[in-house]
């Protein structure tokens, strides 16, 4: 009679449990996606993914070409020489001075043109503002660098092919001017390029210092679709000019998954770029 009554006990535990687990799980994801979080979270976790993102590009649901994301945490230099007696551990970051990011890979425009291949880098104080940032763009046989200086203020554009070579140095405070700006690139009708798009005003320049750009992100829980299968993820979203948009899914360790952008351009993790239904 004991044994059966115990039994049953280890039934009724059992099954209740379950039951419990389930309702906490269903509610758990009816609450949570959709739900707000804040930004700085995100950003945090893509500062500090463990693993790189790679990433197809397309364009309309052409493929364009392929890139290669990665974030790095930075420490203080020598800091074992400092304290001889302190053994680190292998992975463990005893004190965090700073993030970098990086992006490299190549796009084909066009067939009849030359690939064109990429490279970003950028570094960031424990705050997240950016110290700098270098870009370079090249396709065969011209070369172009891009490098900003958050604390001096200033943008240098450098051009090089294999007939001739140019440099330009801009302020922050130039990228409110448009005609000026791209005048300086040697395309004295640039400005009109630009009509479309306000200019950026002057008290805001500061703003561009920060990793978010100045501009108003929003975040939160959300579900993305991996054939058959649902992935929680978290979604970053911002409008540009109040007229285009960026889109960011980010798994929960901070890996890149999918990357929209303005002019219809998306970026997919390698794994899920073979998925149609995320392309």
């Amino acid at each position: 009679m004991i044994r059966r009554l115990y039994f049953s006990a280890v039934i009724l535990f059992w099954v209740t449990m379950n039951i419990l687990l389930w309702r906490a799980e269903m509610s758990g994801q009816r609450g949570k996606s959709g739900s707000p979080v804040p930004p700085d979270l995100v950003w945090t976790r893509i500062l500090t993914a463990p693993d790189d993102s790679s990433l197809e590009v397309y364009h309309r649901g052409r493929r364009l070409g392929h890139c290669r994301w990665w974030a790095t945490i930075t420490e203080p230099k020598n800091q074992n020489e400092q304290n001889p007696d302190i053994e680190s551990i292998e992975g463990r970051v005893e004190r965090i001075t700073g993030y970098t990011l990086d992006l490299e890979g190549n796009i084909l425009i066009n067939t009849n043109q030359p690939r064109l291949r990429f490279t970003w880098h950028s570094e960031f104080g424990s705050n997240k503002a950016w110290r700098n940032m270098s870009l370079r763009l090249y396709a065969r046989p011209l070369t172009i660098d891009v490098k900003a200086d958050a604390a001096a203020q200033i943008i240098t554009v450098a051009r090089r092919d294999d007939e001739s070579a140019w440099e330009r140095t801009f302020t922050f405070s130039d990228l409110s001017k448009p005609d000026k700006l791209l005048g300086g690139l040697g395309l004295p009708f640039g400005g009109l390029l630009l009509s479309g798009l306000p200019a950026m005003p002057s008290g805001d320049l500061k703003s561009i210092a920060k990793l978010d750009l100045g501009l108003n992100w929003e975040a939160q829980n959300d579900w993305l679709e991996a054939g058959n299968a649902r992935v929680r993820v978290y979604r970053l979203q911002a409008r540009l000019f109040d007229k285009y948009h960026a889109v960011v899914h980010v798994s929960r360790v901070g890996e890149i998954l999918r990357l929209e952008l303005p002019g219809d351009v998306v970026l997919v993790n390698d794994a899920f770029s073979k998925l149609s239904s995320l392309r």
